[in-house]
């Protein structure tokens, strides 16, 4: 009987031995996949152009704010001077969703503090200003944002403003991640999409922008380009490149479902990447 007893112990446990291992291996292996609650994302190896993962990376969807990197790159190729003053007019008021401007009409910038704050904090109405101060208008300024899209092979995309207001801005994952590595190659977008504060002098008072982004307050990031963005269409919006053990790394999330997925998603690519890269040393 003991001898039974032994010998179902001994079987016992060398089936458990191998489930063990299995277990062990389980916990250490990272997930094939990572949680992603956005509609569309894409990440990319920057340096190899090598696309990492891919979520309904080429649905063409509304693009909100992301749009205002293509209009910094028309502005800064416009090479008009950013310390030329602009003015804040009631043609750069937002009419078709009403979102709120904390610069009053009548307000006089520099140029380049429109696009520091269009771009660090989404400011809308700097947006506008800023395409409307272009030669043939705002209606030139676009078509000089479509031009550029098509010059970047963004095929899936179509502009009709420089803020990403209208829900007609539309592109894709994929198209975006050319939108970035373009405009990450411009010293001022980096620079200015990636501040953390700016005082602005112009408006009622000084007032002090800060960026959208909570991602670019986390020295663990290191962020080299960002943009946010959100409109009821279009849903919670990034692009964010940043280093993934030294390689420079691009993130495009597209219609995350509330305030603060689009950043986790983020988040969870990042983590997914480094423990993936860890599994494979």
């Amino acid at each position: 009987m003991l001898k039974l007893h032994l010998f179902f112990i001994v079987f016992l446990f060398a089936g458990l031995v191998p489930l063990i291992a299995h277990a062990k291996r389980a916990a250490h292996k990272p997930a094939s996949k990572p949680p992603v609650l956005a509609r569309a994302a894409i990440v990319v190896d920057l340096t190899s152009g090598r696309t990492l993962y891919a979520k309904h990376a080429d649905q063409r969807m509304p693009i909100a704010s992301l749009t205002k990197l293509l209009t910094a790159m028309v502005v800064l190729d416009s090479k008009r001077s950013l310390l030329k003053p602009a003015r804040i007019t009631d043609a750069d008021v937002d009419r078709l969703k009403y979102s709120r401007s904390r610069l009053p009409v009548g307000s006089l910038l520099l140029r380049r503090t429109m696009l520091h704050i269009a771009l660090m904090s989404s400011e809308n109405r700097a947006a506008f200003a800023l395409s409307r101060d272009y030669p043939g208008g705002r209606a030139g300024f676009v078509r000089a944002m479509n031009h550029t899209a098509k010059r970047l092979h963004m095929n899936r995309s179509h502009l009709v403003d420089p803020t990403g207001l209208s829900p007609r801005n539309v592109s894709t994952a994929r198209d975006l991640t050319k939108l970035a590595r373009a405009a990450y190659r411009y010293p001022t977008i980096r620079e200015y999409a990636t501040s953390q504060h700016q005082l602005v002098l112009g408006g009622a008072g000084p007032l002090v922008y800060r960026n959208t982004d909570p991602l670019v307050y986390n020295a663990a990031w290191r962020v080299g380009l960002q943009k946010t963005g959100f409109t009821n269409e279009a849903g919670h919006c990034l692009i964010v490149i940043a280093p993934v053990h030294g390689r420079p790394t691009l993130f495009v999330i597209l219609a995350a479902p509330n305030a603060h997925a689009h950043f986790q998603d983020a988040v969870n690519l990042r983590s997914w990447l480094l423990k993936r890269a860890a599994h494979h040393r």
